[in-house]
């Protein structure tokens, strides 16, 4: 059988990791596909950096939508990363042009990946992402081929390494969030701008995409609920454990037979956000830079899949295994189910989550601060399971509240009338106790 030609647009850390794959790996990975995978062209802008591969051969491009139209290749592989502009320019004309797709590129796919999928599903051609969820983790074959035969009922996730650094590090070390966000940066685990990561953005494009996978809806980013950690402070991280929790910024898709108003019908929630964790829960104790999903379904029950979620190997490793199955023939649609087959199940915004939740307040300390913190629960039927008075500072106080469940609406109602209470030094801080 004819060798698979491949083009591969930006040979940054993961476009130079997966050439080096099919460098060493290239009789292995023959022998598995039963052909060869050749390099046939790449997009570059530095042609002189070395790659640690040989590139003699090869067609060199500066532009890599001309290379998507212009190489002869049977697969397109786009590294470079954005929802717009050369990224999707470059899988546009890959699939105008009759050539599959790989790509890591979640942001592409969260905003746009339903007309794209149905752009290559009508070329008859596969549009492969595997890399562009938790890294290595074989996540999206699992979700929509390994699980195929289950109703998932539930996806949740530990999917940003950069944030997992930080509170694991916070957590152990007790320093502050901006002096372990220094650190992550110089380490190489955060950006120089990392708003992307800690602000919850990348953890919800992903978030997103798994969603669309478990539950057979179109991807559709709006819909997610997004928290970063800025706000979390060592603080919560002392607090929690006191509580017996563990803090860890989560990606939650769940589907939920029925409305909270009891309305018949399922409905569907997705929300990132720092929350408390038991110790014994398996997300619990993935640390560090490792990222873990939980998949919940009616027959299998659970499954955990825990790995490295980014980096050189286990990305490009990610990359090549999708260009594989490209060239071993195996070809499943690019969500799980044809386009047209998608249904938009209604989305459950959190207001109506119904849960625990952890409040931290910082008060002046001085008689009757309490009972109108009670009060405000009171009145709007929140029930306070454990309260903790701790960390006198000057005047000031923290008092931390662990409630019982309640919808979320009526506290968010209690923490507002509280904010306009002199009393209060800062914001309340509330996060959600995920069971």
């Amino acid at each position: 059988m004819s060798a698979l030609k491949v083009a591969i647009a930006g040979l940054g850390t993961v476009g130079a990791g997966a050439l080096k794959i099919l460098h060493t790996n290239a009789a292995e990975i023959a022998a598995r596909c039963g052909r060869p995978i050749t390099v046939a062209a790449v997009a570059s802008r530095d042609r002189k950096k070395d790659r640690g591969v040989p590139l003699d051969g090869v067609t060199w491009f500066d532009d890599a939508a001309a290379m998507a139209a212009e190489a002869d290749a049977d697969v397109v592989v786009e590294l470079i990363g954005g929802s717009e502009g050369i990224a999707r320019k470059t899988v546009e004309a890959a699939i105008a042009r009759g050539r599959h797709v790989v790509t890591a590129n979640k942001a592409l796919l969260a905003h746009h990946g339903v007309v794209l999928a149905s752009a290559a599903e009508k070329a008859g051609l596969s549009l492969n992402f595997e890399a562009a969820v938790a890294g290595g983790i074989p996540i999206v074959k699992a979700l929509r081929e390994g699980l195929a035969a289950n109703k998932i009922r539930r996806v949740a996730g530990i999917l940003n390494g950069t944030c997992n650094y930080i509170l694991t590090t916070m957590r152990a070390s007790g320093r502050s969030f901006a002096d372990v966000l220094k650190e992550a940066q110089d380490l190489g685990y955060a950006e120089a701008d990392p708003s992307f990561d800690i602000d919850g953005t990348d953890a919800a494009h992903k978030l997103a995409i798994l969603a669309s996978l478990a539950f057979g809806t179109p991807v559709d980013i709006k819909a997610v609920h997004v928290e970063g950690i800025r706000h979390v402070s060592s603080l919560d991280l002392q607090y929690a454990e006191e509580f017996g929790y563990i803090i860890k910024l989560l990606g939650v898709a769940e589907r939920l037979d029925r409305a909270p108003d009891n309305q018949e019908g399922g409905v569907l929630m997705q929300r990132v956000y720092p929350c408390l964790i038991k110790p014994d829960m398996p997300l619990a104790n993935v640390d560090g830079v490792f990222n873990a999903v939980v998949a919940e379904g009616d027959f299998v029950g659970r499954s955990v899949y825990e790995g490295r979620g980014a980096g050189a190997g286990p990305t490009a490793s990610a990359v090549v295994a999708d260009v594989m199955d490209i060239a071993c023939g195996r070809k499943v649609a690019t969500f799980g189910i044809p386009v047209g087959a998608l249904k938009t199940i209604p989305n459950m915004p959190v207001a109506a989550h119904v849960g625990e939740y952890y409040v931290r307040l910082l008060v002046v300390d001085r008689p009757g601060v309490f009972a109108d913190i009670a009060m405000a629960f009171r009145d709007e039927s929140v029930s306070m399971e454990s309260v903790l008075q701790r960390g006198r500072n000057a005047a000031n106080v923290n008092v931390v509240i662990i409630t019982h469940e309640t919808q979320e609406a009526p506290l968010l109602r209690a923490l507002k009338r509280l904010q306009a209470n002199a009393a209060l030094v800062e914001p309340p801080h509330m996060m959600r106790i995920e069971k």
